[in-house]
């Protein structure tokens, strides 16, 4: 084997993040950009300028969704058995509203009126929006921990009905981190169309820019001091070699303020969370001197630790389940086999290097800016 059975836990739990971080900053921007189009395009023409920027990208940019989903599905298959026993309604309203977008996209443009085009913009604004929020929201309660749990028979349950398990979801914290979501890609939508559009439109997307990335880092410190009282799970011991069920057989143990445990044991990883501050405050920095793209990057590294700073919090927790705490999905038992990581992490050699390949020569070849009066087809 290429590596050991542990070593590709931990490398399959990168590339996860990877693809997730890599949805956020290409498609999560797009999302961006389609709710900003209404507030930066003061007309049809304007707007259509603004969506001719992600015309081109969009659509490709969804294989990130779609490949963190296969992934997440090949390599954590219990998360899908678990997360499915009560997810199910929360999971159908991010599909259907991300649906909406390319019904948006496609026939906003056919009939060329004023009132057929405004309501394909609503429609492109609700399947944005939506999206970014619920994200968001999944990150809040992931760190709050969900009412499931395994029986001794190996099924998954949820603690409640499929209607009644979806509004808990929807609690003050978790909206919080689903607005820290939101306005932190607001950030990068406002600094793409300032890099990808002429004036007026630049100049009114980059003002805004800068309030949306204060607003994301004050959201985010919120969520963190928040989330310091919150009671955590701590890994005590895994399951030992043979057990019948990997899952129920570790030792778990519920600890205060257990979400910054990894964060004193190892000082070094409290740069996740400073480097998210300081992409923040720097990006919003570079847009008020006009520096875009230096504003762009730098707002895209914030954008990045954002994620992973819960990330590092959690390890090695998948899915805590604030149920039954020995339930709880780790990133040592929830794994597929050995042979399934080491055969996936072929594929990946092969074929993530051709995709970045392709996506880089794309926006390279599709580069430059619209006017409001060019793109009408959008």
């Amino acid at each position: 084997m290429l590596f050991d059975y542990d070593t590709l836990k931990i490398i399959w739990w990168v590339l996860i993040g990877v693809l997730l971080i890599g949805f956020a900053l290409t498609n999560g921007t797009d999302m961006a950009v389609s709710v900003l189009s209404l507030r930066v395009g003061k007309n049809q023409s304007e707007r259509g300028a603004i969506l001719s920027t992600i015309a081109p990208h969009w659509d490709g940019n969804q294989v990130w969704l779609i490949t963190a989903g296969g992934a997440i599905f090949a390599a954590w298959p219990e998360i899908y058995s678990a997360a499915f026993s009560g997810l199910y309604w929360a999971m159908l309203l991010l599909l259907f509203t991300i649906w909406m977008r390319p019904l948006a996209f496609d026939y906003r443009s056919q009939i060329k009126s004023e009132r057929w085009q405004k309501g394909w913009d609503i429609a492109l604004l609700v399947g944005s929006l939506v999206p970014m929020l619920i994200c968001g929201v999944a990150f809040g309660n992931l760190l709050e921990g969900l009412p499931f749990w395994q029986d001794a028979d190996l099924r998954w349950h949820y603690e409640g009905s499929f209607l009644t398990a979806l509004l808990p979801l929807l609690n003050p914290f978790a909206l919080l981190c689903g607005l820290t979501s939101v306005f932190m890609l607001l950030t990068q939508g406002a600094l793409w169309i300032g890099m990808r559009t002429e004036k007026p439109l630049c100049e009114r997307a980059v003002r805004i820019a800068p309030y949306f990335s204060l607003v994301s880092l004050a959201l985010f410190l919120i969520c963190g001091l928040w989330a310091y009282s919150f009671d955590a799970l701590s890994l005590v011991s895994r399951a030992p070699e043979g057990s019948f069920n990997l899952i129920t057989g570790k030792s778990v143990q519920s600890v205060p303020h257990g979400l910054f445990e990894n964060y004193l044991t190892h000082p070094i990883t409290l740069l996740v969370p400073v480097i998210a501050c300081l992409g923040i405050v720097l990006g919003a920095i570079e847009a008020k001197r006009g520096h875009i793209a230096k504003a762009f990057i730098e707002n895209a590294v914030g954008v990045a630790f954002i994620i992973i700073t819960p990330a590092t919090a959690l390890f090695p927790f998948l899915m805590p389940s604030s149920k039954d705490p020995a339930s709880s999905l780790t990133l040592w038992d929830a794994t597929s086999s050995q042979l399934t990581l080491t055969v996936m992490m072929f594929a990946v050699i092969i074929f993530v290097p051709l995709a970045l390949g392709y996506t880089i020569f794309a926006y390279h070849r599709m580069w430059g800016r619209a006017g409001k009066d060019e793109h009408s087809e959008y």
